[in-house]
Order: C-alpha cells, then structure tokens, then sequence
C-alpha cells in the first residue's frame, strides 16, 4: 500500500496543474454556459423555437447534444454536454498515455519495474489517478450546474456522465498505449477514436426520431456506439436517466481491466501493433533539417488534413438546408448572423464551419510545435543541433512545417466546399466566401501557431499543456461566446472569432491586420529567443 500510494502521489504532484486546468475549465464552461443560455434564450418560446430549428436541422444536431425539452437545465444540457465530456475525454487519454507509454519512452517505467512496485502497480497508480482526475472533474461540473440554482439529481447526474465518459476514455487511453509502440500513436490512436465518437453521436442524434412537438429527440442506434451517445440519453434535468453513465463508467472499467491484462503480457517497451518498417536507405528529403521535420509530423498533419476535407464539405453541401430553416425561423438565423455579420444563412453557415476549421488548422500547427519540444524532451535534438543546424534554424523549420500544415489544413476545406456546392447543384458564387473566410483562418490559426512557439522558447515544460489549452480557450470563445452572447471583447479575444468575413458583396476584414501582426511579432520574438535558448531535458 505504501509504495501504490507514493506512485499515485508522484502522479497527482506531476500532473496537479494540468488536471486542475482541465477540470476548472470545464466547471466554468458549464456556469458560463447555464448564465448565456438563461440571457439569450430566457423564454421557453425562444427555447421552443431552437429546439425545433435543431430537430429540422442536421447542422445544429452535429455538434449540440441531444434535444430533451425546453426546461432551461435539459436545454442547457443540449448545448454543451458533447463539449463538456469532450474535454474530459481529452483530459482522460492524455494522462493515460503520458504514464504509461510515454514514461516507457522516457525510461522512467524501467527504473520503476526494476523496484518491489514492478510493472502492475504504477499502472494500477495511473487508473486510480485518472480515475480521481475525472471525479473532480465530474465534481465541478455538478458544482456549477448547483451554483446556478438547478436542480440537485439533474446537477449531480450531468456532472458524474461527464466524468463517466472521462473515465470510458481514460480506457481508451490506457489500451491505446498497450497497442501502439509511441506515445504519438498512442495518443493519434486515442484522439482519432473520441473524434469517431462524437461524430457518431451527433449523426445518431441527427438522423433520431422527433417528438410530435419538435422538443426532443429519440437516439437512433448509431448514437449508442458512442460514449459520447451514452451520456447524452442521461437526459440530465429531464428525465434524469442513471443507467446510460453507468454503462459509460461500466465500459471504462472493463478497458482498463483489459489494459491491465495486456501489460503483464508484453515486455516493456514492446507492443501489440509493430511500428511500419523503415526504408533501409533514407529518401533525399532527410538530407535537410527541415525534410526530416516533416517526415517526423506529416502523419499528424495528414489527419488534420482530411478533418478539414470533411469540414470544407459539410460547409457548402449542408449550407442550403440551413438557408430554407433559417429563412423561416429567426432563432437559426439570429445565431448564424452572430457569428457572420449581416451576411447571408448560406455566408453565415460557411463561416460557423470555418470556425471549426480555424480550431482544426491551430490544432495542427499546435502540435507540430510540440513535436518539437517532444524531440527536445526526449534527448533526439541534441544529436542534429551538434551538426551544423543551428538553434533558430531548427525552430525556423517547425514554425514553417508548421504554417504549412495550416495552410493544407484550410486548403483542403477550401477544396471540400468545392465538391460540396457541386454535390448540391449549388451556386458557386458562394466559393468567394468560401476562399475569404479560409484565408482568413490561416491567419487565426498562425497566433495560435506563434505563440506556442514564445511558449516553448520562454517556459519549455509548460508547451504542450498550455499551446493546447490556448486552443481550447480559442474554441471555446469562438464557438459558444456568439451562442451564448458573451460580451464582443471577451469573444473577439479568440483570433478564430475576429477573422476576415464576407457581408453580401463586401469583404469585411474585421480583425486580420492586428493577426497578421501579433503573428509576425510572435514569430521574430521566439526566433530572436530561441537564439540564447539553451536545451531543456525533461518531460
């Protein structure tokens, strides 16, 4: 007992800041979202008429949760529980893989095996950990939803099915680093499985079956393939279902039961999924600091990619749907024009997508970056800074691989709004704005991009935490501040927010000259930095 507990106190000293980011994070989200929904949609008419604009509406349906009534808590709930659980799955595999595989890597896990405490116990130390992580979160979540005056069972439940998706995804986590060889494909592996769900979740929502009164919503099958689904159907505030989070609690369970059984039988640093052979002979491209830079992050920015395809044809192909919802029903069109200005349903569509695309591009960017502090951390820069590379030029070369993931990133949506308008038939006129709000992200994503960058030349340790949670902050202003009619200078903090758009025939360039200046300061000042930087080891 002793030596568990001295692991899973090393744990919770290691990770104390992070998980209290996380888990505040998600309680203010929730109290901020309950105070922005009781502003903008204080009448159960306003409440009434959005929820039947989401049941027409495929759109809203993807990326909202699932319709259970217009009580302000249920309808509270519809708007961001898929965003709440989303950061606590985040948070789940993250920790779960940083103490598992990451540490393999790191060579911490052999120094620990070698001791009494063996293989078994710091996995049971990091299960337990994220398992305490994800009741704090949950704990805060019912904690705002209490502060805000709902009601006690709903709060409580809407706070324990986030932290039971957390949980099914801290399995997730924990497996994903039993299957693959790195803590990069691990966490790809993880990452790509929580975006798969939720997508499902909201297609299984979309295509549901509606109640005659168009104020809520029966889960089609496909919902039920998802964590994501499992606490959506709690109905928190309506009907106050328990089984659906304990079947989401009872999944994480038995995954990391799995988890556990596969590290007893695998050698340390070994995996279930062998990593692709390599070429015996390197490709011309490795022969430059910066082809090796992109062949080290091109299989992240390639998923990236293909995100922004699908973002790209959704934007145009789904635009006109919104437009004969939103013609007949202000609520649609009260929120599309939040966000667009005095531009048209269809120009207000393709920007509420490619604000979406704006989070894909700086996730990109984001972690080319810290793939670089990952190469730092790890001792595998050493070896190439000794050669004659200097230090900036080393940065140089992820500050441009990384502005070049962007730019494909929004390139390749710009291509998929393309095939979108085709698909419908539609007027290709739209393609301008199409093209003027794409670029406009690049330019938002690239702060994000610069400012990771400042991080890992000033606080190395803190880069990857804090460039991923400068992007969820971004996300989250962007997104919902319009949603939930948070102050204009509080939403126009997020670069993805104050981005060139289009208003009918006139290009509106809102915020783009100060991006394009903190982008170009931000990125001489972590250059001009990195000049003096000495190298950090260390996780």
């Amino acid at each position: 007992m002793t030596r568990f507990l001295a692991l899973l106190g090393q744990r919770i000293r290691r990770d104390w800041v992070q998980v209290l980011l996380w888990a505040v994070g998600t309680g203010l989200l929730a109290y901020a979202s309950y105070v922005g929904v009781a502003d903008a949609y204080g009448t159960e008419q306003d409440r009434t008429s959005l929820l039947a604009a989401a049941l027409a509406n495929p759109v809203i349906l993807l990326f909202r949760g699932l319709p259970s009534g217009t009580g302000q808590g249920a309808f509270m709930v519809f708007l961001i529980f898929p965003w709440l659980a989303m950061l606590a799955a985040f948070m789940s595999t993250f920790l779960a893989v940083r103490h598992t595989r990451g540490d393999e890597e790191s060579g911490r896990a052999e120094l620990i095996a070698a001791t009494p405490a063996s293989r078994t116990l710091p996995f049971v130390a990091t299960a337990t950990h994220g398992v305490l992580a994800n009741l704090l979160l949950g704990a805060l979540t019912a904690g705002a939803f209490l502060a805000v005056g709902l009601d006690v069972e709903g709060a409580v439940l809407a706070g324990a099915a986030v932290g039971a998706v957390g949980v099914t995804f801290l399995g997730v986590g924990l497996l994903a680093a039993q299957l693959m060889r790195t803590s990069r494909g691990a966490n790809a592996l993880a990452v790509w499985t929580l975006v798969i769900t939720f997508v499902l979740s909201g297609i299984g929502n979309a295509i549901g079956t509606p109640s005659d009164d168009l104020t809520r919503m029966e889960s089609s099958w496909l919902t039920w393939l998802s964590p994501f689904g499992w606490g959506e159907n709690t109905r928190a505030f309506d009907e106050n279902l328990w089984w659906p989070a304990a079947l989401a609690l009872g999944v994480g369970v038995v995954l990391i039961a799995v988890s556990a059984a596969l590290v007893s039988a695998r050698d340390l640093g070994g995996s279930f999924i062998a990593e692709r052979q390599a070429r015996a002979d390197a490709s011309a491209a490795l022969s430059t600091p910066s082809g090796l830079v992109w062949r080290l992050t091109r299989g992240a920015v390639v998923g990236w990619v293909v995100g922004g395809l699908i973002v790209g044809i959704l934007s145009t192909s789904l635009a006109s749907i919104v437009q004969e919802v939103g013609a007949s029903n202000p609520a649609v069109e009260n929120i599309l024009r939040q966000i667009s200005g005095e531009g048209s349903i269809e120009q207000g569509t393709v920007t509420t997508f490619f604000t979406m695309l704006g989070v894909l591009a700086a996730c990109a960017a984001v972690q080319v970056v810290c793939r670089a502090r990952q190469e730092e951390a790890h001792g595998t820069a050493e070896p190439l800074l000794a050669a004659p590379v200097g230090r900036v030029r080393w940065l140089a070369d992820y500050l441009v691989i990384a502005l070049l993931a962007i730019v494909l990133v929004v390139a390749a949506a710009v291509g998929g709004a393309a095939i979108g308008i085709a698909s419908q038939d539609g007027d290709m006129d739209l393609m301008r704005t199409v093209v003027v709000v794409g670029a406009g992200q690049v330019a938002g994503a690239s702060v994000f991009l610069v400012v990771t960058a400042l991080a890992f030349v000033l606080v190395p340790r803190l880069t990857i935490p804090l460039g991923w949670t400068l992007v969820l902050l971004g996300m989250m202003l962007g997104l919902f501040g319009p949603l939930f009619l948070f102050p204009d200078w509080l939403v126009q903090l997020s670069p993805i927010a104050v981005t060139p758009t289009m208003v009918g025939d006139e290009v509106d360039l809102r915020g783009l000259w100060w991006l394009l200046l903190a982008t170009g300061v931000g990125a001489a000042a972590s250059l001009a930095l990195m000049r003096r930087r000495e190298l950090e080891a260390g996780g």
